[in-house]
């Protein structure tokens, strides 16, 4: 029997069947592969069932695509987010918790990776001021020339949340930000019926509280889905390598084959088309900056 992973706990699977929804466990040969990742069946995966001996998952159909980080710092294993996203949808909020770009420009280089579509929601304009409105401004239409569907929102608005509606409708899709960033505010926007949890900011230091535990799918009534995942604090990279680093910064790629060398890593090579392109402002320096950032960490 076929099954979507809607939930996963680690030890136990909230499957959808034909026959309902089952609490499933993981077959053995599966097990094994959790020497290299932390997770080897994740939501959004296609599962196949045995029920011989209650609801077991025996084998997992091809992924079209799935999306990986570090498990920690420390850890060489990978976390598998979630598998078969139609689109990931990085929330984040110029402030209370304030979202670096780095965080965005990490998590949207990994979706490039991983050939998937992305676009960067920014939630809580209605918290800034003239200043930070023209500033995230900026960030927008950044994002927006490289080719990533990109506004700001606030979700006591209703026509941000009709914007909303019409991005997310129909597909399946991943939102992933800090905690505190609204996911599970605009989810329930979204889709009044879900009644998820929602946190608070601390005042003591402006971050927000984990109110998800675990990635779940969730249905929603206009079409599709949402896997709200918990508030993730860094986004470690995992299995790049150094030169492919510019395949996943469109910008960066688009230029590249103008670069005197094949190999260049745009950090300080003579005849360089990147560098070039920042001097004449034609890159934005903070996604420069942030492509260094991730050479640095692979290093």
């Amino acid at each position: 029997m076929k099954g979507l992973v809607l939930k996963s706990t680690g030890s136990h699977y909230k499957v959808s069947t034909d026959q309902g929804v089952m609490e499933c466990k993981l077959g053995g040969r599966l097990r094994l592969e959790e020497l290299k990742h932390t997770n080897p069946v994740s939501v959004g995966d296609e599962v196949i069932l045995s029920l011989e001996e209650g609801a077991i998952i025996v084998d997992l159909v091809p992924r079209k695509n799935y999306l990986i980080r570090k498990a920690t710092n420390l850890s060489k294993q990978t976390h598998i987010v979630a598998a078969n996203i139609d689109q990931l949808i990085v929330l984040a909020s110029y402030k209370l918790p304030r979202t670096s770009t780095g965080f965005i420009d990490r998590v949207l280089a990994t979706a490039e990776a991983y050939n998937i579509p992305a676009a960067v929601i920014f939630n809580k304009t209605d918290l800034l001021n003239q200043p930070e409105l023209e500033k995230l401004m900026f960030y927008i239409n950044v994002y927006a020339s490289i080719g990533y569907p990109c506004f700001g929102i606030s979700a006591e608005d209703p026509e941000s949340i009709e914007m909303l509606k019409l991005l997310v409708k129909n597909k399946t899709n991943l939102f992933t930000g800090h905690s505190g960033v609204g996911k599970s505010t605009l989810a329930n926007k979204i889709d009044p019926n879900l009644h998820l949890r929602t946190g608070t900011i601390s005042d003591k230091f402006n971050k927000g509280k984990h109110t998800t535990t675990f990635a779940e799918m969730i249905p929603i009534s206009i079409g599709g889905y949402i896997i709200d995942t918990p508030g993730i604090k860094e986004f470690g990279m995992a299995n790049m390598d150094k030169y492919e680093v510019t395949h996943y910064f469109r910008e960066l790629f688009k230029l590249k084959s103008e670069c005197k060398f094949n190999n260049c890593l745009h950090v300080n090579e003579p005849g360089c088309a990147v560098l070039k392109a920042l001097e004449e402002n034609k890159i934005a320096d903070f996604r420069y900056n942030n492509y260094l950032n991730i050479l640095d960490t692979l290093e």
